[in-house]
This record gives C-alpha cells, structure tokens and sequence, in this order.
C-alpha cells in the first residue's frame, strides 16, 4: 500500500478515536448529570423521543451510502461530472424527504400521548420535545450530504473534528443550563441545534475540496436510477438496523413504561459505548473497498477484509472482557448502585452478541464497498423481524431482560451462522483460514487481560471511579504489552496465503496494479 495512502489511513483512524474518545467520554460523565437532574420519567422520555425520530433514518432510503460509493468511485476514475451528478441528484432527493419527514413530526406530535405510555403531566413537553427533534432530523436529510461526500473522498478528519468542537461545545452548554434550571425542552434545543451548524461548517469544507459544481441542471433520472439501484437494497439494511437495534425503547414503553425505558438504556448505552469506538475504526473500509473493487485489486479486497477484522478484534475482545467482569462497577460508579441489577443483565446480554458481530465490522463495509451486500440485507431484513417479534413476546413476562434477549439471539444467530460463511463465499477465502488469521492472534493478546482483570477483581471489587481506574490502568498496561509484542514482532500486520485453490477470482485488469499482503 503506497505510504500517502498508509498515512490517510492512520489518520482518519487516528482523530475517529480521538472523536469517539471525546464522544464517550463526554456522554459517560454526562448522561448521570441528566438523569439525575431530570429524573427516570423525563429521562425515559428523552431516550423514547430519540428512539422514534431515529426510525427517521428509514427515509434515507440508502442514499446516503450511495453517495460515500459512487463518490469514492468518482475519486477513483478523476470524473467530476459524475460526482456532480451524484451530488445535485441526491441533494434534491434528501430535500423531498426532508419536508415529508417534518410532515410526519407534525402528526407523530398530535397523537404522542395515545400511543405510549407516558405521564400526563409530560404530555406537553413530550410533543415539544418530538417537534424540535424531528424539525432537525428534517434539516439533517438535505444537510447531511456533506458527510457522505466527506466520507467518499476519505476525508474523515474533518468530519471528526467537527464533530470534537460540536459535543465538547454541548457538553458545556447543557451543563451550564442545567446547573441554572433549564429542562429538559432546553437541552433538548442545544442537542439539536448543534448538529445542524455543524453540517453548515462541513458543507463549506466539503465544496472546498471537492470542486464540482451541483446544482439542478444536474439531477437526471438516470443517475437517480444508479443510486436507487444501489440503495434499494441499502435501504432495506437500514431498515434491519432500525428493527435490529432501535426498536427496543418503543417496545418497552408501549408495553411497560417510560421509566423501564430508563433502566434498559443504561445497559444498552454501555454496549453501545462499546460498539462505537469498532464502528469508528471500520468506516474507512467501505471507501477503501469501493476504490479497490472499482481498480479491480482483488487481493487488495482480501487485505481489508481479514486484517480489517483482525483490527476489529483487537478492539472489541478487551472491551468485552471489561465489562463482562467489571460491568457491575461500571453502572455503579456511573449511574449509581440502584441501578445495577436491572441494568446490568441487560448489559451482558447484548454484550455478548454485539462483540460477536462487530469482530467481524469490517465484513459488511466490504460487501458495502463491493456492491455485493444484496444477500447479507435480506438475512438482516430477517433478523430484524424476528427480533421485533421475540422482543414483543418476551417484554411482558420477563421485562426489560426478556426484551435484551429477543434482540441479542437473532443477531447472534446471525454473525454466526451467515456473516463469515457468506463473506468467505464472496471473496473465495477458506473459512478456516479466515478463523485463524483474522481472530487467533487477537485471543491470544486478550487472554492475559481477561486473567488479570479476573484476579484483580478477586482482591478487591471497584466501587467508584478510582477504583475502577486502578482496574484499567493494570489491565490496560497488560493489554499495552501484549499489543507491543504482538507489533513488535510483525505478527499483527502478517499473513498467511488466502487464496482457496479452484475458486480464484478473475484476474484483475492488467494496467492495475495489484498491491502486497501489507495493509
């Protein structure tokens, strides 16, 4: 891989933590400040509001995918009246959706009170909260192509340290207004109004380094058909993420209450948490793959998919064997003990199951990539149903556990009985060769961490932040090692031959060149 190519790498990758880490970070320390200056009701009532207006999302329709790969694909071929088509046709596209989707707020928010149970007395607030948050939503659509271009160019520094100033900057302000009286409504109004300037700063820098022209001259049906044929089945993805993830809150709050919806969002928060320091490392697989795909490196694709999911482990393994042993402390020290015994099964649970899915992160950015993720949305599509309908069956009689355990079976069942099968199918690799390079070396590197954090927890159980730290730092500096050996010894980076005999793709065009095993 060329070294300007290893450079943007390890930057984008680079400030996507530094914003994870200010995003995480920001939101562990002030989610309990809002839940306990708001209450369970009030707080369960931001989580419920948040929820719905996320099955926005399914009006993306997939575009927004669409856009990071034809853009990528424009990048890759030097041809800017394409991107420029790509561009003015999905603004014009998200600016319909957008004004539909404010529709949708202004009758969602007449009818909030007979659809959920929620208490009388936060009927008002609960509609006010609904309309601002679905009034930003709505801006967000036409708003939001800025990211997508960003991310098709690779650009993902920008978008991180936008995103660094934006919550750093919410941060301040909501406890500022807190701490002088404010509710929840004014919160409400600083984590809605800062996303949309923030998309203002990113739509300037994103004409800035991409210098094609947009506008109306330039939607066509025909590009419109490009995109809906790649995002047709994107968007029956987003619509499986939706059902997969963000169902669990409205199911809980028609079927149990708003402060129930308070005790689940702990432990999922955390998983989610979790999640978001992998999802952060594996968005640059689907530019990377789309540009590869587009050059025809075949053996390039391999590269990304196998060592991209290595790094993927190696991320997720120790955070899961954290909170697996410590998470009890962890909702503690964050939220306070009464929390912990709803919670805290709710965290395990889910923890299980998305550490399963998001060690292999990097899979579903390559099918993305590649235009081949047709098959992978259908099985998701699938999941997504049965969730919904275990989640349902189980909330009454087993609560807020029983919903936890109809969204992490299906999604268990699924990262292992489908994802590695298929991905190896598509890109020809054995599925025992995939096992061991890509997860092997990282269970061996996490092995000490889980055995330390074991005996460390025998000598004394962490109650608090520093207690905690103490935790962390022992286990950290063990995991540090280990991850030294790891690199030091070039063991991290290597691999073994991929190939499966008989089952070779095509051989890639001959002015491209293909690159090394080295990603």
């Amino acid at each position: 891989m060329r070294k300007l190519e290893k450079l943007r790498i390890i930057r984008n990758v680079g400030t996507s933590w530094i914003a994870l880490g200010t995003n995480v970070l920001v939101g562990f320390f002030l989610s309990p400040f809002i839940l306990h200056r708001l209450g369970d009701a009030a707080f369960g009532i931001w989580v419920l509001i948040f929820a719905i207006t996320g099955y926005y999302g399914l009006f993306d329709l997939g575009i927004r995918a669409s856009i990071v790969r034809y853009v990528s694909k424009a990048k890759a071929t030097g041809d800017l009246q394409y991107a420029s088509q790509i561009i003015s046709t999905s603004l014009f596209t998200y600016t319909c959706i957008g004004a539909f989707s404010f529709l949708v707020t202004l009758g969602l928010s007449a009818c909030l009170g007979s659809l959920f149970r929620i208490p009388p007395e936060f009927y008002p607030t609960a509609r006010w909260l609904l309309l601002m948050v679905g009034t930003a939503v709505s801006l967000g659509f036409p708003l939001g192509i800025s990211g997508g271009v960003l991310e098709g160019l690779q650009e993902y520094s920008v978008l991180n340290w936008t995103s660094i100033v934006s919550t750093l900057l919410r941060a301040v302000l909501i406890v500022l207004v807190l701490r002088r009286g404010h509710g929840l409504l004014t919160v409400a109004l600083i984590t809605v109004t800062l996303p949309v300037l923030t998309s203002i700063v990113r739509s300037v820098m994103a004409t800035r380094l991409l210098s094609a022209p947009f506008g109306m001259k330039y939607v066509d049906r025909a590009t419109f058909r490009e995109i809906a044929s790649y995002s047709g089945t994107t968007m029956v993805m987003i619509v499986s993420a939706r059902l997969r993830f963000k169902s669990d809150s409205v199911i809980i709050a028609t079927f149990l209450s708003s402060v129930a919806v308070t005790y689940f969002s702990i432990g999922a928060r955390i998983v989610d948490y979790a999640g978001e320091v992998v999802e952060s490392l594996a968005q640059i697989f689907v530019p990377m793959s789309s540009h590869s795909e587009a050059r025809g490196e075949i053996d390039r694709l391999h590269k990304i998919f196998v060592v991209g999911n290595r790094f993927c482990a190696f991320t997720i393994f120790p955070i899961c064997a954290i909170l697996v042993v410590l998470g009890r402390s962890v909702i503690e020290a964050w939220v306070g003990a009464r929390y912990v015994e709803k919670s805290y099964p709710v965290l395990l649970i889910l923890l299980l199951s998305t550490t399963l899915m998001l060690a292999q992160a990097a899979s579903g950015r390559v099918l993305l990539g590649m235009g081949k993720h047709r098959t992978w949305a259908i099985v998701m599509f699938v999941e997504g149903v049965v969730n919904v309908g275990l989640s349902i069956a189980l909330v009454r009689p087993f609560g807020i556990v029983g919903d936890a355990i109809g969204t992490a079976a299906p999604l268990a069942a699924t990262t292992i009985l489908f994802l590695p099968w298929h991905l190896c199918r598509q890109l020809r690799i054995r599925m025992r060769t995939y096992l061991r390079e890509a997860y092997l070396l990282p269970l061996i590197v996490c092995a000490p961490v889980i055995l330390v954090l074991i005996a460390m927890k025998r000598w004394f159980v962490p109650h608090g932040y520093g207690q905690l730290a103490v935790h962390l730092a022992v286990a950290g500096t063990v995991y540090g090692l280990a991850m030294l050996w790891a690199f030091s010894s070039k063991r991290a980076m290597r691999l073994g031959p991929l190939h499966s005999p008989g089952l070779a793709f095509e051989s890639p065009p001959p002015m491209i060149e293909t690159h090394s095993h080295e990603i």
